[in-house]
């Protein structure tokens, strides 16, 4: 890794390190911590900076892309001890993904934005559902909302909570692929779980 982006992980580290002790988080909706409940975490490539440190003692693995960026991100997190699988979740990521689901079966509890790397934005794709029906794992929407935050200008929005503002961590039911379901039909249930569970935090700070 060159001198720069050796950087830029040191200097994402820290911001993380900062925001996650400076907002006072509480937590809604379902009581599942991965550490102890082994299931799928899907949450918005745009929420990514905090999501895997908000849920406790999770180890991963989280499901990162091949591109430059997904490299940095994958120290980043490495940093947190939380373990990475390079791969797209549509394209290009069969190997991460049999290595997920490999790891699922053991116990482990992975981790994917289903709309990542690159977009479509909050659009589900189908890998998510192809794990979940091949490890008999549930899917766990996560969502984390703030009373101040900026977005960036990037594809996704990308989502920085201020700091020493309120925070919240809503945690969806888990949802589970019925008997002989097909991955498109699963992957509409968990787009419309998705879509609930990112508005319950997003309007959780205007009531």
């Amino acid at each position: 890794m060159r001198l720069q982006d050796k950087l830029i992980v040191w200097m994402v580290t820290i911001v993380i390190r900062f925001l996650r002790f400076t907002v006072r988080w509480q937590y809604i909706g379902a009581d599942i911590r991965p550490e102890n409940s082994p299931c799928i975490i899907s949450s918005w490539h745009a929420r990514l900076l905090l999501t895997p440190l908000l849920l406790g003692k999770w180890e991963g693995p989280l499901i990162i892309s091949d591109h430059r960026d997904g490299e940095l991100i994958s120290a980043v997190f490495a940093k947190f001890s939380l373990a990475s699988s390079r791969g797209s979740s549509s394209t290009g990521g069969a190997k991460a993904l049999l290595k997920v689901i490999r790891m699922a079966k053991d116990g482990y509890s992975p981790g994917i934005t289903p709309d990542g790397p690159r977009g479509p934005v909050q659009v589900v794709k189908d890998g998510v559902a192809q794990i979940a029906i091949k490890s008999g794992l549930p899917i766990v929407p996560v969502c984390y909302a703030n009373n101040r935050f900026w977005r960036l200008s990037s594809w996704d929005k990308f989502y920085i909570p201020q700091p020493f503002s309120k925070g919240v961590v809503v945690i969806g039911e888990p949802l589970y692929a019925n008997a002989d379901e097909k991955s498109t039909a699963f992957t509409q249930r968990i787009q419309q779980a998705m879509d609930e569970n990112q508005q319950q935090a997003d309007t959780f700070f205007k009531q």
